[in-house]
């Protein structure tokens, strides 16, 4: 998977920079990796189904360490914020869920641990790409759990009905939401993206946001190549082409379920959101490629993958790792995670287990992680994670719901979320280059 290890890469060089330029600590608290005799009780917060289980799991076998989970809000939508109000405040859990994305921002913080003293004789359990999103220098901060390389889903029913294939390139999905609406009015090709899963789309098409100039920052979500993936969402929008519904709201549930949302352009861990949310869909909905800016072309995108952190103040981070590092690698309880959160390891020892293997009836009976395991060697290599990432995401999801709303531009969106990041760098003492 080398354009994804050049990702990884590209992660790691921008931690180091903010890191570097920000005067901050890389190691958290406990530099030293301490953490006792590697028993204790932890308190753990995330959110993807499944945890909860795995963590009853865990406690059954290793008497020693008892897991307290605690299940919190997906970072974007709050969750990320009450991790970093518990680190300043001195009350944070060891543990937390965090996706490779938001790592530099903590790390910018200081809000991490390092557990490398613990963590190295691991390292080869892992895909490299997702060891470099955790870590930094000799700095290791946690346990990578999954990746998140982005396909097309799509109701089958609905494509059938309209006789429609899935798209191969992004002018054929425009066509077909043409049809789709045609059809019934109450029917959209799909709803409006925000955060991390409108960032897939520029990862897509190269748009990258950030990258690394010399000395400085590079901020470029206001970029041509951005402004050409929001002037095709924007086009969309205004032809009345896409639902009002809300990712995640309850009406976007709805429309899944009963195919008045036909198609949802997202990570392999949608599969879990969508059948567990929309259950009056099962059997409706398959998965296909990515459509292409360009015919011919095999561009991914990913959105999201995230690692069990440790975080600073955590006093027994021996512990903390050995139940990192089991979440990510124990074949029983990760089965579990792809049963019920639809997750995708990376730990290549599972990659062999027999639920990416099994026909999913949700979706037909299709072995619907075969496209993914095409897609993840193909996720565009050219993209780098900002170090304020929390802010950023917060303002683009401000800004762009705006635009789905009708008030306002696409392009205006990015142009807004672009100077507050330039705004938020510069007060923050680094270096910025747009």
């Amino acid at each position: 998977m080398q354009r994804t290890r050049m990702r990884a890469a590209g992660i790691a060089a921008a931690v180091t920079l903010t890191l570097v330029l920000g005067g901050c600590s890389s190691s958290g608290s406990d530099s030293a990796g301490g953490g006792g005799d590697g028993t204790g009780t932890l308190k753990f917060w995330g959110w993807s189904p499944g945890y909860a289980d795995a963590v009853k799991a865990f406690n059954k076998s290793h008497p020693d360490i008892k897991v307290e989970y605690q299940e919190v809000q997906p970072g974007a939508k709050g969750g990320y914020q009450k991790m970093l109000n518990a680190v300043q405040a001195g009350n944070a859990p060891c543990l937390a869920q965090v996706g490779y994305e938001t790592l530099p921002s903590f790390a910018a913080q200081g809000a991490l641990s390092d557990v490398a003293k613990y963590a190295n004789g691991d390292k080869g359990d892992f895909q490299q790409a997702a060891w470099r999103s955790v870590s930094l220098g000799d700095a290791v901060y946690g346990a990578p759990v999954d990746t998140g390389p982005m396909a097309l889903f799509y109701n089958k029913k609905v494509y059938d009905e309209l006789d429609l294939k899935p798209p191969k390139t992004w002018a054929e999905y425009k066509t077909q939401a043409k049809k789709i609406h045609a059809s019934d009015s109450e029917r959209y090709i799909s709803s409006p993206y925000l955060n991390y899963d409108y960032a897939g789309l520029s990862w897509q098409a190269g748009a990258s946001w950030f990258g690394i100039d010399g000395d400085a920052w590079k901020v470029g979500l206001a970029s041509k190549a951005n402004e050409k993936v929001a002037g095709y969402w924007q086009g969309l929008a205004d032809d009345g082409l896409i639902s009002k519904a809300p990712m995640y709201d309850q009406s976007w549930y709805t429309g899944i379920g009963n195919g008045n949302i036909a198609s949802v352009v997202g990570a392999v861990w949608q599969a879990g959101v969508i059948k567990g949310g929309a259950k009056d869909g099962s059997g409706d909905w398959a998965v296909a490629p990515m459509p292409q800016w360009q015919a011919g072309d095999s561009a991914v995108g990913n959105a999201g993958g995230s690692a069990t952190a440790v975080l600073k103040g955590c006093e027994s981070t021996k512990a903390a790792w050995t139940f990192a590092h089991w979440l990510s690698t124990d074949r029983k309880a990760y089965g579990g995670l792809v049963d019920k959160a639809s997750l995708y390891p990376a730990a290549p020892a599972l990659l062999d287990l027999p639920q990416l293997k099994a026909k999913d009836p949700y979706f037909g009976g299709q072995k619907i992680y075969d496209v993914f395991a095409d897609a993840a060697p193909k996720v565009n290599s050219d993209w780098t994670w900002g170090p304020v990432m929390t802010k950023t995401s917060a303002d683009l999801d401000d800004a762009l719901g705006k635009a789905w709303a009708g008030k306002g531009t696409f392009k205006d969106a990015l142009r807004t979320t672009q100077d507050k990041t330039v705004g938020e760098l510069k007060n923050q003492g680094l270096k910025v280059t747009e």
